[in-house]
């Protein structure tokens, strides 16, 4: 356990380091609301952690993270499932979860990730957009859109994106 737990955190280090140096770099550009993407060799020492400290939740959770940020959600989906079955009342992961579902053409497995996260927390703001996001876009349920959407809403009224939220709910109320 303790091999494990400096390991971590020697991983940490040096993925903090890579960051560092890739923000340096001219024509690193982070994407939107976020940080840099991981590269493939990043990602390998990840893997490697998460193999090695099989029984560590936030290992297989940032070797999730580094999946998804490189738009590899399937396998992304193998990880977060590692995490949880550790963890499983991880509201984040289990939202990402979702999300990757979502992704992976998956939205009913989306939409059943998303309904385990906002039991645990109802509160969650992510969960809720996201929720109404994958009702709306993915499986035409325009009620349980706008109940989502509603709540977000409720927890994030002045969050950047709540006129366009609240322009959608209009939307789908009016069948637009």
């Amino acid at each position: 356990m303790k091999r494990t737990l400096v390991l971590i955190v020697l991983v940490v280090i040096a993925l903090a380091g890579c960051n560092q140096q890739r923000q340096d770099q001219k024509g690193q550009v982070p994407y939107p609301g976020g940080p840099l993407m991981k590269s493939p060799e990043e990602i390998r020492q990840l893997e490697q952690l998460a193999k090695q400290a099989p029984d560590n939740a936030e290992a297989w959770t940032m070797l999730g993270n580094a999946l998804m940020d490189a738009n590899r959600f399937a396998e992304a989906v193998e990880a977060y499932q590692k995490s949880l079955a550790i963890d499983p009342k991880n509201v984040n992961v289990r939202v990402d979860l979702g999300t990757c579902f979502r992704n992976s053409g998956r939205p009913q497995q989306a939409v059943e990730e998303y309904k385990k996260a906002l039991k645990i927390d109802p509160r969650h703001i992510n969960g809720n957009r996201n929720m109404g996001v994958v009702l709306a876009y993915d499986l035409n349920d325009k009620k349980g859109a706008v109940k989502a959407f509603e709540k977000y809403l409720e927890l994030a009224s002045t969050a950047p994106d709540a006129g366009e939220i609240r322009q959608l709910v209009q939307n789908l109320k009016t069948g637009k």
